[in-house]
């Protein structure tokens, strides 16, 4: 069996308040290993085209105020 199914099974066996507590640290956790990815990227230069786009938009003034 691999680590996944052991997770897989894991997870199917817990009670539902268990499984709603489960589901909210997941959600964190992701989030987290999103936020991490994003500054990843941002301090290696990988979103410095998509911003540069973006100012060049706004500059131009081709955007809306909400």
């Amino acid at each position: 069996m691999t680590k996944l199914e052991q997770i897989q099974r894991s997870i199917a066996a817990l009670s539902p308040k268990e499984l709603k507590a489960f589901a909210k640290w997941f959600e964190a956790f992701q989030a987290d290993v999103w936020d991490k990815q994003i500054e990843a990227d941002a301090k290696a230069g990988r979103l410095d085209e998509f911003a540069e786009k973006a100012l060049a938009e706004v500059r131009a003034g081709n955007f809306r105020r909400f």
